[in-house]
């Protein structure tokens, strides 16, 4: 009898140690650190990790490129990142953050749905080299819009020449600036802002989670305003290296983030209705089709250039003519 005791607490612990495995390092990007909604969101996450077979330890990071860096050395087992950084790893997900793709926080909330969707698993896999990452989960931070000193700066034609900020590493927005006759500044998300404030650049686009944290406004002054108009969903990827989990582990992560979406966007929501409507600057409806035509052809281009995922760019065209089923593109070929 004492025999078979410890013979099912010896396959006890080895049916406990199997499940559990060794503590995982996952850094976490937030530009406000400990304090800000993406690593509180994840530490909701962490939690629930060791039901699903890992513990967790989240390490938190105010410097994305230093994230992108100590993944690559090993530091990370995991990261969650924006999905601008994050697309080299898995282009099908990065390009929920195409220009002008996703136009309403309704059709964020869908598209995030539909590529954590199991449908879309193979699609969430990626090889590189020896390495193979998996999309264990996105996360919204919310529309970008597009932060002018001027607020008379509210067509095309006005921001030629104009100074504007974008990240150095995102091919897809130098090339739209570029498109639109403005001139790129070279940033990081650590100073974008920053050069917005202290008079550097003129305009830059930032989702309403960067305006009271950053100080938008100190660079808004009494002339500046936001074009309400959003010109990219910014998102973030919990990406991980696949053999440091265990098996099913990323299912059971996707899961729960969906399950999340609708306190996301409440967050997202809260945030952008806080922005004072004194800086708010509504587009004609001329300005507007100019603007959507404009990064519908820088959207098609980088695609050509295999920059975003094709099957993505069909997938939220699908929702975009779903919800404005009148809006121009939806009788046009090519996406």
């Amino acid at each position: 009898m004492q025999k078979r005791i410890l013979t099912l607490s010896a396959l006890a612990i080895l049916t406990c140690s199997t499940q559990l495995q060794a503590k995982v390092n996952v850094c976490v990007f937030d530009l406000l650190g400990k304090a800000g909604e993406s690593y509180k969101f994840m530490e909701e996450w962490s939690l629930l990790s060791k039901t699903w077979g890992a513990e967790v330890n989240l390490l938190s990071y105010q410097d994305e490129a230093k994230v992108d860096k100590d993944f690559k050395d090993g530091v990370c087992d995991a990261f969650y990142m924006t999905s601008m950084r994050a697309r080299a790893y898995n282009k099908f997900a990065g390009s929920i953050d195409a220009l002008g793709g996703v136009p309403s926080n309704s059709i964020a909330q869908k598209a995030i749905a539909y590529v954590l969707d199991k449908r879309n698993n193979r699609r969430l896999v990626t090889k590189i080299g020896n390495e193979t990452y998996e999309v264990a989960g996105i996360g919204q931070i919310g529309s970008a819009y597009i932060f002018v000193k001027d607020r008379n700066f509210n067509s095309i034609q006005d921001v030629k020449d104009k100074k504007f900020a974008i990240l150095h590493y995102d091919q897809a927005q130098k090339s739209m600036v570029e498109r639109i006759g403005a001139k790129p500044v070279m940033s990081d998300i650590s100073n974008f802002v920053r050069k917005f404030n202290h008079n550097d650049v003129d305009i830059v686009a930032a989702p309403a989670y960067a305006f009271k944290p950053l100080e938008i406004y100190k660079g808004l002054g009494t002339k500046g305003g936001m074009i309400d108009f959003p010109v990219v969903n910014v998102t973030a990827d919990l990406v991980l290296r696949q053999n440091k989990f265990p098996e099913g582990y990323a299912g059971q992560s996707r899961a729960w983030f969906v399950k999340q979406l609708p306190k996301s966007f409440a967050m997202v929501k809260r945030m952008e209705a806080e922005i004072p409507a004194k800086y708010k600057v509504s587009l004609s409806k001329e300005n507007k089709d100019e603007y959507q035509k404009l990064l519908r052809d820088g959207r098609m281009d980088l695609t050509a250039q295999g920059i975003y995922d094709s099957t993505m760019m069909t997938v939220l065209k699908k929702a975009r003519c779903t919800v404005e089923r009148t809006n121009f593109e939806c009788s046009l070929g090519g996406e």
